[in-house]
Parts: structure tokens; sequence; C-alpha cells
């Protein structure tokens, strides 16, 4: 998964000029952008390099969340796993600035810190969990492994 999280009316807001995206709604007020290949096109500036070390981070995009966290924290976060293994990787942007991450984590079945990257970034955007779960379970990414099942599920174009 490699996606843009925010509060569902700022997400929808900023992506409304980004060419194929699509929002799939999260709890607590959060929505999810799918970083496709269409949406990874529209907003790359053509740099090759991997952005603050993610995989799948757009050239330039960086300057745009920052550009979108004007008007509330905005989350980039992805996570790969196989067969029980895999890393996550966050970062936060808000009053146009980065203010939390990247970080990142290699897993095994639970993590070495007491918070996940993803789980962390969604407490910077608001996220609030019960007991017994992280943020990551309570708003609901447990849904889906992967952006093809985000998108299966998205409503509409952004």
């Amino acid at each position: 998964m490699q996606a843009v999280i925010a509060r569902d009316e700022l997400l929808r807001a900023v992506s409304r000029d980004v060419p194929g995206a699509r929002m799939a709604p999260l709890r607590q007020g959060l929505s999810l952008m799918p970083m496709t290949d269409e949406v990874f096109d529209a907003v790359t500036d053509g740099g090759t390099e991997g952005a603050l070390g993610f995989c799948r981070l757009p050239g330039g995009f960086e300057k745009l969340l920052a550009r979108w966290s004007a008007a509330g924290p905005v989350a980039y976060v992805e996570a790969e796993y196989f067969g029980g293994t895999g890393e996550q990787r966050a970062a936060v942007w808000a009053d146009a600035e980065l203010v939390l991450g990247p970080l990142d984590a290699p897993t095994k079945k639970w993590f070495s810190r007491s918070v996940s990257p993803i789980s962390e970034a969604l407490r910077r955007l608001g996220a609030r969990r019960s007991p017994g779960e992280d943020e990551f379970d309570a708003v609901g990414l447990d849904r889906h492994r992967s952006n093809d099942g985000w998108i299966g599920g998205a409503e509409g174009e952004g």
C-alpha cells in the first residue's frame, strides 16, 4: 500500500485537480488516496529519486504535500508485507512543513517499536485507538492489503 491520508474534507478538496485521484473512506473522519500510476504521473516533477527514502513517493510530491498541509495535517504512508513480514514508512506534513518522519520500521509479526510508523502518523492526524488495537486498525486500514483493494472500494473520482 502506498497512499496519502488526511481528514476527509481536506483530501477531497486538494485532490480535485489530481487526475485519477480516488478516495477511500476510513473511520474517524479520515480518507485515503491510493498512489496509482495515474496519480503518480500527475503529481511527479519528473525526478527519479525516491524522495525521503520512500519507494513510491513521486519526485517533488513532498512539496505538494507540504502545500496541502497548510489546510491541515497530511500523511504519506507505505506498507509492504509478505508472509507476515515487511516494512512500513510514514511521514506527516502540517502547516506547510514536514513535522514527523520519515519513520520506517522493518517488521516481523509485531513491531519492535511501541508504535508502528503508520500508527504514529495516524495519531498526528487525530486518530484514536481503543484498548487492544492500534490506530492502523482503529481507522480501518486493515480492511485491504493493497492499493488495488483500496481502489476497488474507493468512492468515485476525486
